[in-house]
C-alpha cells in the first residue's frame, strides 16, 4: 500500500509485523491522485477485479512489445506503444497486427476502441507518457554470437534526453547479463550532460511467453521475474502486475543481473532437454530401438516429465538458437568454456540436417532431380515464425543440389515469401493436398494439427513415390509400412 509521500513495505521484527516507509520520488507523489478505476472492463476469458490505472510506455511493436502492450491495456492500464516503423504503426492504428499470434489481434482492436491502447512513432511522446518505460524489442545476434544492443541503447538515450520526471526503465528484452548496469550508466551520463538531477530506476523483467500461447502465458504467468536494486521499485512493479498475480504469488524478486541470467538459464535448459532427446534418438535409431517408447518411459518419472522431450528435427525460432549462442558467448568473454552449451547447439545444428540425410538415403544422387513436398514451414505450430526453422535448413540444402520444393503451411506462407522471395524452385500452396501434386516425396517439419490424421490413400496415390520423411514422429511406423509407404521417422529404428 502507499501514502501520499511514502510507499509502505512490511517486515517482521521481534515476531511483529512492522511498517517500513520508503520515500517516493518527488515526481511520483502525484500518482496517488491520478489513480481511478475502470469499472466497465470485463472479459469472458479473464476474471478481473477493478484495478489501478497506470501509464505505461512500450517500445517495440514486435512479438514481445505488442503482446506486452496489448495485455497491459487489457487489464485497464493506459498504454502507448512506440515503433520507428511508420508503416507498422499505421497498420496497428487500424487494428491490424504485423505478426501472427492467436487472440492478439482481437485484444489490440478492443483496446484501441476503448482508448486504452495507442500507437505512435514519437519517442518523445513515449517518454512523456509512461511512468513505466518498457523496452521490448528484438535483440538479434551478431555474427560472433553476441547480442546486437544498439537499438536498446538508442531507446535508453532517448529516454534520458527527454525525461523530466521519475521513470522506471524496464528491460523486457532478452539481453546479456550486465545490460542493466550499462543502461543505468548511460542514463546517468546523459542526465549529467543535461546538468539535471532526476531520479530513475532500472528493472529487468524478462518475458517467458511462448509463441502461439503468448496471451495465456502473459495473462496467467507461471512466474513474474522482477530484477531490481531498489525495494520500492520492486513493490511498484508488483503493484503493476497485480492483475496477473491473483490466485497465488507468482512474483520472484531478485537483483538485476540474476534476473537477466534467469531468462537465458530457462531457455538454455529447455534447449538442452531437446538436444539431449535428439541425441538419444540418433542412438536409438542405430540400436533399432523406438525413441517414442523411450520418451514415454522416462517421461513417466516426475523428476523428468514430458515437457520438451519430444525428438524431432531440431529447435528453432527467435529465442532458443539466439539465446544459446549469446549465453555461450558471454561465458567465453569471462573466460569460461561452456562445453555443454556448445554441445547443445552443435547437436541441434546436426539434427536440422536429418530430413535431408533421410532423403539422400532414399534417393542418393538422383535427389537433385526430385520435387519434394514440405508440410510445415514455421518452427512450431500456431506461429508464422520461420527464424532458424528446420524448414529453412532443408530447403536451402535441397536448393544447393538443384531440387525443387512445393510447400504448404497454414500460417507461414507470407513469412516464407518475405524470407526467400519469388523463386522458380519454390512453389507455395494454399492446401496440404495441393502441395503433393507432382511431388516425389513428402517431408513433414511442423506438427500442425491438420497433419495428424491426413488421407493416407490420397497421399499414396498422389505422390510419385510413396515416401514420407516425418520430422516430428506424427505417425506409427508399422501402420505406415502396412499402408505401403517407405516411412522415415526420427529415432524409431533403422
Amino acid at each position: 500500500m502507499s501514502t501520499l509521500n511514502h510507499h509502505i513495505l512490511y517486515f517482521i521484527s521481534n515476531n511483529k509485523i512492522q511498517p517500513l516507509l520508503l520515500p517516493l520520488p518527488h515526481q511520483f507523489k502525484k500518482l496517488e491522485s491520478d489513480i481511478n478505476f475502470d469499472k466497465n472492463h470485463d472479459t469472458k476469458t479473464y476474471k478481473k477485479a477493478p484495478i489501478k490505472i497506470m501509464k505505461i510506455t512500450v517500445y517495440g511493436s514486435n512479438y514481445i512489445g505488442l503482446v506486452t502492450a496489448a495485455c497491459m491495456a487489457q487489464t485497464g492500464n493506459d498504454v502507448l506503444c512506440i515503433d520507428a516503423n511508420k508503416t507498422i504503426i499505421k497498420q496497428l492504428q487500424q487494428g491490424s497486427i504485423p505478426i501472427y499470434e492467436p487472440g492478439l489481434e482481437n485484444i489490440v482492436q478492443k483496446n484501441l476502441q476503448s482508448g486504452r491502447l495507442e500507437f505512435t512513432t514519437s519517442l518523445k511522446k513515449g517518454v512523456d507518457h509512461g511512468l513505466f518505460q518498457f523496452i521490448a524489442i528484438d535483440t538479434p545476434s551478431n555474427k560472433n554470437g553476441s547480442s546486437d544492443l544498439k537499438d536498446i541503447f538508442q531507446i535508453v538515450q532517448s529516454i534520458a534526453e527527454n525525461m523530466n520526471q521519475y521513470k522506471i526503465i524496464v528491460d523486457k528484452s532478452t539481453v546479456p547479463v550486465g545490460t542493466g548496469d550499462r543502461i543505468r550508466e548511460l542514463t546517468s551520463k546523459v542526465l549529467k550532460q543535461r546538468n539535471i538531477k532526476i531520479e530513475f530506476d532500472i528493472v529487468s523483467n524478462p518475458e517467458f511467453t511462448k509463441e502461439g500461447d503468448a496471451i495465456d502465458d502473459f495473462m496467467k504467468p507461471e512466474r513474474i521475474i522482477i530484477g531490481a536494486d531498489n525495494p520500492r521499485t520492486t513493490e511498484l512493479m508488483r503493484e503493476l502486475y497485480t492483475p496477473f498475480n491473483r490466485s497465488r504469488d507468482r512474483v520472484v524478486s531478485m537483483d538485476i543481473r540474476s534476473a537477466e541470467l534467469t531468462k537465458y538459464a530457462a531457455n538454455a535448459l529447455l534447449a538442452t532437454k531437446i538436444s539431449f532427446m535428439n541425441e538419444l534418438s540418433n542412438i536409438a535409431e542405430l540400436l533399432d530401438a523406438d525413441i517414442e517408447q523411450v520418451r514415454i518411459g522416462i517421461g513417466s518419472d516426475p523428476r523428468i516429465g514430458y515437457h520438451f522431450i519430444y525428438p524431432g528435427c531440431g529447435y528453432g525460432g527467435s529465442s532458443f538458437p539466439k539465446d544459446i549462442q549469446t549465453l555461450a558467448r558471454t561465458a567465453h568473454e569471462i573466460g569460461y568454456k561452456a562445453e555443454l552449451l556448445n554441445a547443445v547447439e552443435a547437436v541441434n545444428q546436426r539434427q536440422m540436417q536429418k530430413p535431408f540425410e533421410k532423403l539422400q538415403r532414399q534417393y542418393g544422387k538422383s535427389l537433385k532431380d526430385k520435387t519434394i513436398a514440405i508440410w510445415g514451414l514455421s518452427f512450431k505450430p500456431n506461429t508464422d515464425d520461420m527464424k532458424d526453422a528446420s524448414s529453412c535448413s532443408l530447403m536451402e540444402s535441397l536448393w544447393n543440389i538443384g531440387a525443387n520444393i512445393q510447400a504448404y503451411d497454414p500460417i507461414a506462407t507470407e513469412a516464407c515469401t518475405k524470407m526467400y522471395g519469388n523463386r522458380n524452385d519454390l512453389t507455395l500452396y494454399s492446401s496440404a493436398n495441393k502441395a503433393l501434386q507432382n511431388a516425389d516425396a513428402l517431408v513433414i517439419l511442423t506438427e500442425w494439427q491438420e497433419f495428424r490424421s491426413p488421407d493416407f490413400s490420397y497421399i499414396k496415390d498422389t505422390l510419385n513415390d510413396p515416401v514420407i520423411v516425418d520430422g516430428r514422429n506424427l505417425y506409427n511406423p508399422q501402420q505406415m509400412t502396412n499402408l505401403g509407404f517407405t516411412y522415415y521417422a526420427i529415432g524409431r529404428g533403422a
